[in-house]
């Protein structure tokens, strides 16, 4: 099978697989390029409610197929940065379930999702000073936001590999589990997600996200959207919430 992105959508979880095993999922250019519109496919799906992205067999993704670098490393570099930009904006929750390396431009996905749940056996890693090539700036603030300057400046100027629990205690893994119980946590979480208020989520997405122009717009949405009342109720009648409120047509505006 040639390199390429995989998914499927069940129970309102959207599964994008990154499938180039030959070369540990290594992404190549036209799997970069192929992200963007899948992401916005799979968001413009209203059978979507949260996006989990994972690599095929052992491996999440061991960065940019270095080959992509030989005619332009600030072309594949460009297209890297297109996908990982698409992947933040991705208005749902997204989660990275990331098992052996997540390493380069692999590291710069998993840092692009919500969350991040990681198998011990995981090992993270930013190695453009291995190569001589400039980190971009957008990807190098998102990391110090996740793991503070300390340890980006560890990882970006070592180009040296962390485990999982080093990962932990930095922030860049929400949760580590062992190998054989990650899907099953990951399908857990994720049917969490899928029963709790798109309206919350959206709006804490964007809040979150630093975005600070849009009260007035998820005011309105919640005084109309419908999902308060029904959480009340369900919370009342001691029954689940069935919430209705779904991103208008229009997307994130």
């Amino acid at each position: 099978m040639e390199p390429q992105l995989l998914h499927s959508v069940a129970d309102g979880v959207a599964t994008v697989v990154v499938h180039h095993p030959a070369k540990r999922n290594a992404m190549t250019a036209d799997m970069w390029r192929a992200l963007p519109p899948l992401l916005d496919a799979l968001a413009a799906d209203p059978a979507v409610r949260v996006l989990v992205l994972t690599g095929e067999g052992g491996t999440f993704c061991a960065g940019a197929d270095i080959s992509s670098l030989r005619d332009s490393a600030e072309r594949a570099q460009g297209l890297a940065v297109a996908a990982e930009e698409a992947l933040a904006a991705f208005p749902k929750p997204t989660l990275a379930a990331v098992r052996g390396y997540c390493v380069g431009g692999g590291c710069q996905l998993a840092a692009a999702c919500d969350l991040r749940f990681a198998d011990e056996e995981a090992s993270f890693g930013i190695t453009p000073a291995k190569l001589g090539i400039v980190y971009p700036a957008s990807s190098t603030r998102r990391l110090v936001s996740l793991v503070g300057p300390a340890t980006a400046k560890y990882l970006l100027f070592s180009g040296e590999l962390i485990g999982a629990e080093r990962a932990l205690r930095t922030g860049l893994v929400d949760e580590v589990l062992p190998g054989d119980a990650l899907d099953a946590r990951v399908a857990r979480f994720t049917r969490i997600l899928v029963s709790r208020s798109q309206l919350t989520q959206a709006a804490a997405k964007e809040f979150a996200d630093g975005r600070d122009d849009r009260d007035a717009y998820w005011a309105e949405q919640a005084r109309g959207g419908g999902d308060t009342a029904e959480g009340v109720a369900a919370f009342l009648e001691r029954r689940p919430p069935r919430f209705v409120w779904t991103a208008p047509a229009a997307g994130r505006g």
